[in-house]
């Protein structure tokens, strides 16, 4: 089911979009479903990462170098 939705952009933002879609060849929609969902996978990412984090402090875990070391 697709759902239709629609947002308000300042006109510089409409101009960027506008400009980036002839370039690409992509449509605006389909630059913004892009941008949208990688905007949501980055802020999933970071509210995993925040609720995770007092378990790897447990192990030691500070820093992603720490991560990394004890996983590779």
């Amino acid at each position: 089911m697709n759902t239709t939705l629609t947002i308000r952009i300042d006109k510089e933002l409409g101009q960027f979009l506008e400009k980036y879609s002839k370039e690409t060849g992509l449509t605006k929609s389909e630059l913004v479903r892009k941008a949208l969902k990688k905007q949501l996978e980055v802020e999933t990412f970071h509210q995993l990462r925040k609720e995770l984090l007092p378990y790897g402090e447990t192990k030691g875990w500070l820093t992603d170098d720490d991560v990394f070391r004890d996983v590779s």
